[in-house]
């Protein structure tokens, strides 16, 4: 497990290491289709355990809009649609790829800000940190078991999407 148990940390933790990969992802350096599959597991197990674990919880304060929580769901729907997208690219590196990936960057940079802002600080100004720590647990458990299932394959997500 990250040093961490505090959920607001993992979370941070996965949207930087999500950055990296956008990174590596844009270079003609680096192993774009090796980022490409990494970076397809941690949003799906990011996102799916967030939803099961986290989101469900942080809906019960009074002082952490239900609404955020809500359109960060719906977030999360839109940048499955736009991980699809690219993961169906035939070419890495192509104009094709490069527009897929700009959609995707826009769509997962807008709800991290978005939940980093809202989400997150709703959770740092109103749960204690006992319960972050308990919610952090949960969340790594969920996200690692989806993890090693192979969580971002195209058909997962599809099934996602579809759901």
């Amino acid at each position: 497990m990250s040093k961490t148990q505090d959920v607001v940390e993992l979370i941070l933790q996965d949207h930087r290491r999500m950055e990296d990969l956008f990174r590596l992802m844009r270079s003609v350096e680096a192993d774009r289709a090796a980022a490409l599959r990494e970076f397809a597991d941690l949003l799906i197990a990011h996102a799916l355990a967030e939803e099961a674990k986290v989101y469900p919880a942080l809906k019960r304060y009074k002082d952490i809009d239900d609404g955020e929580v809500e359109h960060g769901e719906h977030e999360h729907d839109e940048g499955n649609k736009a991980l699809l997208e690219l993961l169906e690219v035939e070419k890495v590196g192509s104009k094709e790829w490069d527009s897929k990936l700009e959609e995707l960057v826009e769509a997962v940079t807008h709800h991290a800000d978005e939940e980093e802002r809202t989400i997150l600080n709703g959770a740092r100004e109103n749960v204690a940190m006992e319960r972050r720590e308990e919610l952090g647990a949960a969340f790594w458990k969920e996200r690692e078991r989806l993890l090693k299932a192979g969580c971002g394959s195209a058909d997962s997500v599809r099934r996602i999407i579809s759901s």
